[in-house]
């Protein structure tokens, strides 16, 4: 029951979020036709994260993964109702979007990091394999990463793209019910409590940055880190802006869904896959197979085809980077204690929300200066070389210890 509960949570906040991504920028092109402003919304709603996830992260390891979870999802739920509210009772100008933007994007830190931690204690709760569950886990959020980009475009064709915020809204309350229901151990807590009674537990200021200090002090975990702040950098405005705009100037908005959904759903089969290749590859060929793949698959994408050959290239892309996240959560609990790994993962998110921001405004400027197929080649060639480079680095080589 716990892995259900689990499960059912994190889909559905998988297709909330899938949904607020592409409507916000799809409610932004509508209002300004102006790919630099939606790249600005995207890029403002990204720096809550930055500062917030290691709060979360904080939050989860102090106050206890289920509360942070719980809370995290109400208040997503309260701030994404608020887009409809403003847009029936006043104009819903462009900062109005912004503002909004901004506070939704500020609780989904805690709730996305909340879930991650409570793995350990659910797979303690149903007997599952971690590893196991660490690739349903993650293969669960990108299914509804799947599904909510068609609903979302489907919402969006039918009742316009400020009512379609009324989904995510009951989808994040379904969330906080999930979790909620759950009765699991938290061994985060029962590890703090021990730190407590024998008087090591770090506090204060100290205690706040440790997920800093532990993952930086572990060169693994630090070089796969730094390798997704730059990846995510290079790759996140494709999607939050290039393919947008390509769609959006077409008047094409089922399109971008299904593009948008073949990059999930590959991503869904390679994170469920995670488990099955565990027992039959290292992590180091798992780790090549991901980058190997990503370099591979962006580039014929960026060539902005036909949508037929443009679905089998992203799906093709999500099929490859699907492991890397289980591969990482599992990497975290091996090397983690489980008193800190809240803090960790919410340092991991953090880098996660740092670079795209800036990215996002240089990707609009370049969309409006050299247009979307030179911008979507370019991005495609640094994130293809950068891929690629990461397999040199020497912190990859106690992957498999």
């Amino acid at each position: 029951m716990p892995v259900v509960l689990l499960q059912v949570a994190n889909f559905t906040s998988g297709v909330g979020n899938a949904i607020v991504m592409i409507a916000l920028p799809w409610l932004v092109l509508v209002r300004t036709d102006s790919p630099s402003a939606a790249g600005l919304v995207a890029a403002l709603s990204a720096l809550p994260g930055l500062v917030m996830a290691p709060v979360a992260g904080w939050l989860v390891d102090h106050l206890g993964r289920r509360l942070v979870s719980v809370g995290s999802d109400i208040l997503s739920a309260m701030s994404v109702a608020a887009i409809p509210i403003v847009a029936s009772i006043t104009d819903l100008t462009f900062t109005w979007i912004v503002v909004l933007a901004v506070i939704g994007a500020t609780f989904d830190p805690a709730g996305y990091t909340a879930r991650r931690s409570l793995l350990p204690d659910v797979s303690a709760a149903s007997g599952m394999p971690i590893e196991r569950l660490n690739g349903i886990h993650e293969g669960v959020f990108a299914v509804g990463w799947t599904l909510g980009p068609l609903l979302g475009t489907a919402l969006i064709a039918t009742g316009g793209p400020e009512t379609v915020f009324w989904a995510p809204f009951v989808l994040f309350l379904a969330a906080a019910v999930c979790v909620a229901a759950m009765r699991v151990a938290d061994a985060g807590q029962q590890a703090r409590a021990e730190r407590i009674a024998a008087g090591t537990e770090v506090t204060g200021w100290a205690g706040m940055v440790r997920g800093f200090s532990v993952l930086w002090q572990d060169r693994l975990l630090r070089t796969l880190t730094i390798a997704v702040l730059v990846l995510a950098a290079i790759y996140l405005p494709t999607e939050a802006v290039v393919l947008p705009t390509y769609f959006e100037a077409l008047g094409d908005p089922a399109s971008l869904g299904i593009v948008i959904a073949a990059l999930a759903g590959g991503s869904a089969i390679g994170a469920f896959s995670y488990g099955w290749l565990t027992v039959r590859m290292s992590r180091m060929a798992i780790t090549r197979v991901v980058l190997i793949g990503t370099a591979a698959s962006i580039i014929p994408m960026a060539l902005l085809p036909a949508l037929p050959l443009m679905v089998v290239a992203a799906f093709f892309l999500g099929l490859c980077w699907g492991p890397f996240n289980p591969l990482m959560s599992t990497l975290v609990q091996r090397r983690v204690p489980a008193d800190e790994q809240g803090r960790v993962y919410g340092v991991q998110l953090s880098v996660f929300y740092a670079a795209p921001p800036l990215a996002m405004l240089a990707v609009g400027f370049c969309v409006e200066r050299f247009g979307v197929s030179a911008t979507y080649l370019g991005l495609a060639g640094i994130l293809a070389a950068t891929a690629l480079l990461v397999l040199l680095a020497p912190g990859l080589k106690e992957i498999d210890d």
